[in-house]
Parts: structure tokens; sequence; C-alpha cells
């Protein structure tokens, strides 16, 4: 005999089924009912667009890759214009350099895959289990450390980016895309250990001004770092976008010198020489330095003044009338970008952009602007401001101080032209 607590419970469970089933059935036909009028008689197949609604396209047909086809994640096949811009026949390119494609990302960190190289003597394949880093010179106890040591350390995370300082020459400015122009630039998180830590551990001597950073590459890159730099925000790096640093970015172990020109963060780096006087190294007299119209050399020109480019729209790409997004990047060497104006007019009038959050110190900053593109041919560019209130320039402001062999630090603003077809074009041309 059945109590009545049983019954109550079988009536409760009869009438959750009915429930479900009724739900069920309503959801059906409320799917039926989707589909109907998404393929009844008033929805045509679109012409030549057999994978476009209402018909079902090929990709729904069967079922995807399997989980775990790849192992460590690529990108789609048919995002293939995202790959590095590397220079077509170069005599050689054991010391050369591959450019971002500024224009084709988002945001404002740089993809592993894409960050901009520059190497001097080829990409060193580094064991980290024999790797080994050695601080030495000015210091109260010479220390030789190894990956394991460094990982020891109080480890931190910043956002920075990365510039060579011919980024581009001051006679390269003619060429057609954003990233052949200013591709040597790549912004990223990365993380480490900050280089002053380390250096308290090994007691710095009163007489320290200067620590030599040696690469472990084939060239032995090597550069001066003043000791002040070196107790600020230095970092010795061994991770990149969360990610252990790619043999292309100095696997596995870098400097990191925010703000500073990129040959300065020695990759695959091995010494730590402290001194009282810098190197001069070629990296920093014969290369690296700043020919002035009057004979003159500008020498350890390290910070990379404030910055900007519109990456879209932007060369080789087409708009069409009416709203357009204009967005680009902009950065300093000398800490945040305080703004971007836009101008539409070729530098007539200007409209400040918006900034996208987050803001950060010695890192890309993402600039928009919305725009109405009235169909008439015109000239577009920005122009950033960073905290410091600096300016940057125009090339005609820059090369009246600078000239044209100055080759490294070329800051300028670029102009892109906009013809009548929505066809967007260098606006700098040779006279």
């Amino acid at each position: 005999m059945t109590n009545p607590e049983q019954k109550t419970k079988e009536t409760a469970s009869t009438s959750r089924r009915k429930f479900l089933q009724a739900g069920t059935a309503t959801v059906g036909a409320l799917a039926a009912t989707a589909i109907t009028s998404v393929h009844g008689a008033d929805a045509a197949p679109a012409a030549g667009d057999p994978n476009g609604p209402p018909n079902i396209p090929e990709w729904m047909k069967q079922p995807g890759a399997d989980v775990g086809s790849q192992t460590y994640g690529t990108p789609s096949p048919f995002e293939k214009k995202v790959v590095r811009n590397v220079p077509k026949n170069l005599k050689q390119y054991t010391s050369a350099s591959s450019r971002t494609p500024l224009q084709e990302l988002d945001g404002i960190i740089t993809p592993n895959g894409v960050f901009y190289e520059r190497h001097h003597g080829g990409i060193p394949e580094i064991d980290p289990a024999q790797h080994r880093l050695m601080i030495h010179g000015l210091v109260e106890k010479p220390t030789v450390f190894s990956m394991d040591d460094i990982r020891r350390y109080p480890s931190e995370s910043r956002i920075h980016f990365l510039e060579c300082s011919g980024n581009p020459g001051f006679e390269a400015i003619y060429s057609k895309t954003a990233s052949d122009l200013v591709g040597l630039v790549s912004c990223a998180e990365w993380t480490g250990v900050p280089l002053k830590t380390v250096l308290k551990d090994v007691g710095l001597k009163p007489d320290a001004k200067w620590i030599i950073a040696e690469g472990a590459d084939a060239a032995a890159l090597t550069r001066s770092i003043p000791i002040e730099k070196c107790l600020d925000d230095a970092m010795l790096v061994y991770s990149q976008n969360g990610e252990r640093l790619r043999p292309a970015q100095g696997y596995p172990l870098r400097v990191l010198l925010p703000g500073f020109e990129g040959n300065m963060s020695v990759k695959w780096v091995r010494r730590l020489h402290v001194s009282d006087v810098p190197a001069y190294s070629r990296e920093e007299t014969s290369k690296y330095t700043d020919s002035m119209p009057d004979g003159t050399a500008r020498q350890f020109t390290f910070y990379m003044e404030a910055k900007s480019i519109i990456t879209r729209p932007s060369g080789t790409q087409k708009i069409e009338k009416g709203f357009n997004e204009i967005t680009g990047i902009a950065w300093s060497g000398h800490g945040k970008i305080a703004r971007v104006d836009v101008s539409t007019d070729n530098g007539k009038t200007w409209q400040s952009a918006k900034l996208q959050n987050p803001v950060l110190t010695k890192a890309l900053t993402r600039f928009r602007f919305p725009w109405i593109w009235d169909g008439q041919p015109t000239v577009i560019l920005s122009r950033a401001t960073d905290e410091t209130g600096y300016v940057q320039p125009s090339f005609a402001d820059l090369k009246a101080v600078r000239g044209l062999k100055s080759f490294y630090h070329n800051n300028a603003m670029q102009p892109w032209q906009i013809a009548e077809s929505g066809e967007v074009s260098n606006a700098n041309v040779k006279a």
C-alpha cells in the first residue's frame, strides 16, 4: 500500500516529467517556426553566396576538428596576412629584421608569433639548463646565476613596448604600409625579475656608473646601460605574454629597458659587467648614433620619443564613403600618452581622439576617432602628446633640426592620402 508521502513524491515527479516534456515540445516548436520562417517561401538563397543565410554553410554539415588536434594553437588559415613582414631579396638574413603587421592587429598587445625581430648574428638555440648569467666587475659578490636561480626571485609582470631606433630611417619614409614604415615596434606583457633586486644581492660598489650587457648570440651584441636605468625599471625577463620567451625574443633570458631603444634590451643575456665607464661598443659608436647636419653625432640617445600612426585606414587599404573609424597606436619612452589628435584635412585642423583604456606607461596606447568621409580626396594623420608635454613633430620640422643622415630616432607624423576611389596610400612622396 502506497503511503501519502510516497504518493505525493510520485505525483511531483510525474508533474516534473510532464513539464519538461511540454517545455521540450515548446522549444522544438519555436525552433521549427524559426527554421520555417528562415527557409520559407519568402527566404530565397543569396545569389553567389552558397554558405550565406538562409543556406546551411558547409562547416555546419559535419563535425569540426577534434579536441587536441593542435597541441599548440595556431591562427586560422584564413588569416594569412597576419604574419611578420620580412623584407625580400636581402643579401643575407643573419643580420636583418622582420616587422609586425600593425595594420592587421587590434588592441595594444602584439601576439608572440608576429612580434618584430632584429638580429645581428642570427637566432641561437640555447638550452636553458646550460645557460648562465654572470654579474661581475664593480660588485661586492661576483656571481654566476642559473635560470633556476633567476626564477627564484620574486617576479613582476608589466606591459611595455619595444621599438627599434631605426623605425624608420630618415630616408625610408616612402613605403606602402604601416608595417613597412614603423613595423619595428611591438608591445607585450613581460614577466621577470627587476634588475635592481638582483643587483642588490650582488652589491654595487660606489663607483658603479654603467652596466655593460652582452648577449649570447654569434654577434655577442654589447650595449652600455646607465646605472640609473638599471636601478629604475629595468628587468631581467624570461616570459612574454604568459609563456616563456621565444628564441627570437631572447630565450631563455633577456634584458628589458622600458622606453629605451630596442637593441639595448639585450637578448640571450649572458653577462652584466658593472663598470665606471661605458664600453663604447660597435653598437653605440659606428651604429646607433645619430649623424647631424654639422658633422657631429648624437650618442647615447636612449629614449624613444612620443610617436603615433594611424593603422586603419592606412596604406594599401580601401574605405567607403560615409562612416569610418580611424584607429591607430601611440607610444612614448618617457611615460604615458596624454592625448592623440587626428586631422582629416592634412593638418589644417585637429580633433582629439579617444584613448582606449588602459593607458599605460611606456606601452602602446590604442586611439579611435569616428569619421564621416564625404568622398573627397584628403590626407589624414595623427599627432601624439605624452605626459611630459612633448608633441610629436612633422617630418619637415624634424628634418630641419636633424637633417636626412640621422637615420635613427625618426618619430615624425605619418600622413595617409585618401583618393576619391577610397584607396589609401602614403602621402609622403619623393620630390
